[in-house]
């Protein structure tokens, strides 16, 4: 009897082990709800500095941010990308370079808090990042601990030296830590659009990038040898597909604005502008905000192409027709309303009719209708403001070459 009693016991006791063991350790693979329910704006280091990147640079771009306007414009994250990291200590946790940021990041990040912005990190998957600093291959939960206790609010993770990981796996690891942590953070996925992340992405961050690199070009491919990037038109094909993956708190990221930096014509940046905001796509911008003239820092805060960018329904935009290098975009918005994109690829101005009455635009993946014969709409021009009549009319207008014209439709009557 005294055996029996034993026995139960001693399986009673392993199955309260096992059972305590099992609630210790299971993971929570899944990403924080309620954070970009909109896609993420703010700015990030790369596209401009590289890996010059310090603490007082990054104080300098969050005053400017306030002092331009791009706060008010709805811009709030201020993102560190590669190399601000320093070496790990001896219990393995990272510490920020102590030349370039001699304060600390968490005297940085309640510097970027106090002017009302949040401050995003970058880290990466592998052994090393992409600039060769410590990756967080080993660390993720140390990372994610430490990253929390300097009031991190957005973590960009990449995916250098990552020899030998599945990405689904990876990017599951770095949510459970995350998690763990238990600071909400908005995690940008930067897997390079290789192992399909619009699939599994949407459970376990908030933005995943679609493509690789951008490169500061209207329409070029820049050759690395083993790798490629790609200028705004490539970057922009390369979303066709994927519309489907995308909504409020998932969204696909087609990579950072090149706004600003010196390359683009006006019109190729309104381009730019333009169809990121039709795509729903995150819109960080990459230039120096310090120093951009009047003509970048009113396409980066222009409100009615923001509003297509932010519209709560959250639907990715979609390519109607394309001829001879111009295209026709169009995207559902919420109230009823639809904006439309003519965007003009080619090198030579192109004239527009559009006859509104004849075309019947139907998103089927998001069971939306623009039926202009049932409904008629007033237009209105994005960009300038200026009304441009009603749909009952045949739309004319020339869209210079590597240009785009936005229209904003909104109901009005039967």
């Amino acid at each position: 009897m005294k055996l029996r009693f034993s026995i139960l016991c001693i399986t009673l006791l392993i199955s309260l082990t096992s059972f305590g063991q099992g609630d210790n350790y299971k993971q929570n693979y899944n990403k924080f709800d309620g954070l970009a329910l909109t896609p993420p704006m703010g700015w990030n280091s790369w596209n401009k500095f590289a890996c010059n990147v310090d603490e007082k640079l990054i104080r300098e771009i969050a005053d400017a941010m306030v002092s331009s306007g791009m706060k008010d414009a709805g811009y709030r994250y201020i993102n560190i990308d590669d190399c601000w990291h320093g070496d790990r200590d001896s219990l393995g946790f990272i510490h920020p370079d102590p030349t370039r940021f001699p304060s600390g990041m968490k005297a940085l990040a309640d510097y970027i808090h106090s002017k009302g912005l949040k401050l995003g990190l970058y880290s990466d998957a592998g052994s090393q990042t992409c600039g060769g600093r410590p990756g967080s291959r080993g660390y993720e939960f140390q990372d994610a601990m430490t990253y929390a206790g300097w009031g991190v609010d957005y973590l960009k993770y990449d995916w250098c030296n990552t020899e030998g990981l599945k990405a689904e796996g990876a990017y599951k690891t770095i949510t459970a830590a995350l998690r763990k942590a238990g600071r909400p953070m908005v995690l940008s996925i930067c897997e390079w659009g290789t192992d399909k992340p619009w699939v599994w992405g949407p459970a376990v961050g908030h933005l995943w990038r679609s493509t690789g690199d951008i490169y500061n070009c209207f329409d070029c491919v820049e050759d690395h040898g083993t790798w490629k990037s790609f200028g705004v038109m490539q970057i922009l094909d390369k979303q066709e597909g994927l519309r489907q993956y995308a909504g409020p708190g998932h969204w696909n990221d087609p990579d950072m604005l090149e706004i600003g930096n010196g390359k683009l014509t006006p019109g190729e940046d309104r381009a730019h502008f333009a169809m990121w905001a039709m795509l729903a796509a995150p819109l960080i911008a990459g230039n120096d905000l310090r120093t951009m003239d009047k003509e970048i820092k009113d396409i980066l805060t222009h409100q009615a192409i923001i509003a297509i960018n932010q519209d709560s329904l959250g639907i990715q935009g979609f390519c109607y027709a394309k001829e001879d290098g111009f295209e026709t975009w169009f995207k559902p918005l919420s109230d009823g309303k639809w904006a439309v994109s003519f965007l003009n690829r080619s090198a030579e101005a192109k004239p527009l009719n559009f006859n509104w009455q004849r075309e019947k635009v139907r998103d089927e993946i998001f069971n939306r209708e623009l039926n202009t014969a049932q409904q008629w709409y007033r237009i209105k021009n994005a960009w300038t403001g200026k009304s441009l009549g009603s749909t009952k009319n045949v739309l004319k207008a020339e869209v210079p070459p590597h240009d785009v014209l936005t229209l904003i439709l909104e109901k009005s009557g039967k």
